[in-house]
């Protein structure tokens, strides 16, 4: 606001927070956004129906349900780690949608150290987001490390999948354990890359 020195009020500047769910009723005023101005990573996430945020840490987190994804950075947070991103991927992502997130996640070649994979299957599969992961990790030659917590629907056959895939998946079902070790993990691959030295892992048979 600004005032003239006849005393008359003008507001100089206005900002509007436009709810995303009204789009299909609200083509005509969609239409106007500006692209240019969105993070890539998270325009690419909006057109893969994911909910994603870039941040300035250096762990990559992937969750469902934005509650638990606030508590899964705050987790990391206690434990002196550093989220790099907010990614909720929803109670009905598919395979798919799955592997995009990690893509997403890891984009950022050099700045991802660790990925925490945080989630409960209320009505999301954890088979579902097993297979999007090993999909994507598989694709992609993922050389950091993921730590894996997942509770609820199908829980076991996720576990057997990730198990079967031979990948640099550790399964933990404590989240507290869970967001120590992907903590501890991202430590030593920032330390490794600051030398620079190459830091291979492999889990114990």
């Amino acid at each position: 606001m600004a005032e003239d020195i006849s005393g008359k009020l003008y507001c100089l500047d206005c900002k509007l927070n436009i709810d995303s769910n009204a789009s299909h009723r609200q083509t005509e005023l969609f239409a106007m956004e500006d692209q240019q101005q969105q993070d890539p990573l998270e325009l690419r996430a909006a057109k893969a129906d994911l909910n994603y945020i870039r941040l300035d840490g250096n762990i990559g987190c992937m969750v469902n349900g934005a509650g638990l994804a606030m508590a899964t950075m705050d987790i990391i947070k206690l434990h002196g780690g550093d989220p790099a991103n907010f990614l909720d991927v929803g109670g009905g992502a598919t395979v798919e949608q799955v592997a995009e997130a990690f893509r997403i996640i890891t984009a950022d070649k050099d700045k991802v150290n660790a990925i925490l994979v945080n989630i409960f299957g209320g009505i999301m599969r954890c088979d579902v987001i097993a297979q999007g992961m090993i999909n994507a990790v598989n694709e992609l030659q993922l050389k950091v490390p993921v730590v894996v917590r997942l509770q609820g629907i199908r829980v076991e056959d996720a576990k057997a999948l990730i198990a079967a895939a031979n990948l640099r998946m550790i399964s933990c079902d404590d989240l507290d354990q869970a967001a120590k070790m992907v903590v501890k993990l991202s430590e030593i691959i920032q330390l490794a890359r600051s030398v620079p030295v190459d830091v291979s892992f492999q889990l114990p048979s």
